[in-house]
């Protein structure tokens, strides 16, 4: 599924250095009208910034001295209310994700994004008037969540523009209230690492003409309450969109597989849409335990997902989690699809006896798992995905100690990149997908060979 790109981005620097000239050509063109803790850093992947646009931030450096100038000297403190919701739904926005690093102060950003197209960098959204946003208006926010345009120049994509056009102004201006309450951090921003054409920022003008819509398609059906605001929830703030839908020649998302999962360089972020969802075995009120708590019976968040948990889901309300988890199955859910009852491993078994020998221990031997340990591999939804890269990929990288809400831990994972070789983990990988995901044990050496190199 994920094939070598250099020719396939050869032809896309050919078409966008087309575009760029169309866009320099008609330069007058306008584009169209928690408080965090320190995010884990993903063990397993490094996240595309286009694809990831739902995680990446092209924010701001300093305010224009246009917009300098009309900026009162002392501008009114926003009440204590207001700044509480726009707190809430800054972790809702999952902004932390791109805008607060590992090792950095809150917001401050400095999160690498690598991609097809360069590096991108999370940049500062504290009230630091050097740096940050703080000589921005509200006014100037909105602009930049809505049309991608900030103060001084047009944003890229990697900042999920394309998503955050469907937020209202008035969670726009509880979430600027809340970062201009943050304590500014004078941390100056990371210049982008693109290469030609792609630092070409005027081409942007012409990307956002043909591909920013005011709405993205629905891969499920609903008009109950909780359906139409579980479709806000994903589309507008968390932005589910950008990294689990495909992406077109130019970057774009493939508006015709809404959700239907992408590929993110090594791993995939897997298909939401209903159907795939009740084939790995979810159900409404499954998934609303996983976003609230990281952990359901069909596993535990990892890889680029553990952040989302952990900095932004973790935080929603009941009522919201029921919503998010109502608008991705929809209002009449299909069911969930059973394991096989008596599936034949009996032309697996050197992948059974890699199973016993370097899984059990933690996964128990009847692939059942360990509470506090480790999650089982029966029903496991990575187990039961069609594509097996993120399976395989688990394998060979492992996955870091990870805390949930309330006491929940589990253990670190080894990788095992060093100690099987690619037809050992070929044959782990088949028996784990026949005898507890129901799927095909069709993985062979070259699969693990090219992600073991990427």
């Amino acid at each position: 599924m994920h094939l070598t790109r250099v020719a396939r981005w050869s032809v896309r620097a050919a078409c966008l250095a087309a575009v760029m000239l169309v866009s320099a050509c008609n330069d007058s063109t306008t584009p169209k009208p928690p408080e965090p803790g320190q995010p884990p850093q993903p063990k397993t992947s490094m996240v595309p910034s286009l694809v990831t646009s739902a995680m990446a931030a092209d924010a701001p450096a300093a305010a224009s001295a246009t917009a300098a100038a009309t900026t009162p000297a002392t501008t009114p403190a926003a009440p204590s209310e207001l700044i509480a919701r726009g707190k809430y739904l800054t972790r809702a926005a999952d902004c932390a994700a791109c805008h607060t690093s590992a090792d950095g102060a809150p917001f401050a950003g400095g999160v690498p994004l690598k991609s097809p197209f360069g590096t991108f960098y999370g940049t500062n959204i504290t009230p630091d008037k050097t740096n940050g946003i703080g000589g921005w208006t509200a006014e100037e926010f909105y602009r930049a969540l809505h049309d991608g345009v900030a103060p001084d120049k047009a944003l890229y994509p990697a900042m999920p523009y394309t998503s955050y056009r469907q937020m209202t102004r008035a969670d726009s201006d509880a979430i600027y209230a809340y970062l201009m309450s943050v304590k500014p951090a004078a941390v100056p921003n990371r210049k982008h690492d693109l290469s030609f054409p792609y630092n070409v920022r005027m081409a942007m003008r012409a990307w956002d003409w043909m591909f920013l819509k005011d709405t993205l398609p629905d891969a499920a059906k609903g008009q109950s309450a909780d359906w139409l605001r579980g479709r806000y929830l994903a589309n507008a703030l968390g932005h589910c969109a950008e990294c689990h839908t495909p992406r077109g020649t130019f970057g774009q998302l493939d508006k015709a597989k809404p959700l239907g999962g992408a590929a993110l360089a090594r791993i995939a972020a897997p298909d939401l849409t209903p159907e795939a969802l009740a084939a790995r075995g979810w159900t409404v009120k499954d998934l609303q335990t996983f976003f609230g708590t990281g952990i359901a019976p069909q596993g535990s968040a990892f890889g680029e997902m553990y952040p989302v948990v952990h900095l932004s889901t973790q935080y929603l309300t009941p009522d919201d989690l029921r919503s998010l988890s109502t608008y991705l199955l929809g209002d009449a859910p299909p069911a969930p699809k059973p394991l096989p009852e008596s599936p034949d491993t009996s032309k697996l078994m050197a992948g059974r006896n890699m199973y016993l020998a370097v899984c059990a221990g933690c996964h128990a031997a009847d692939g059942t798992g360990k509470p506090h340990v480790a999650v089982s591999m029966l029903g496991n939804s990575t187990v039961r995905q069609k594509d097996p890269r993120n399976l395989i990929v688990t394998i060979l990288d492992g996955v870091e100690a990870q805390k949930f809400p309330g006491l929940e831990a589990m253990q670190d994972m080894p990788g095992f990149d060093k100690r099987l070789t690619d037809a050992q983990i070929s044959e782990l990988t088949n028996y784990l997908r026949v005898a507890y995901g129901g799927q095909a044990g069709d993985v062979n050496s070259e699969i693990v060979k090219q992600l073991r190199q990427k």
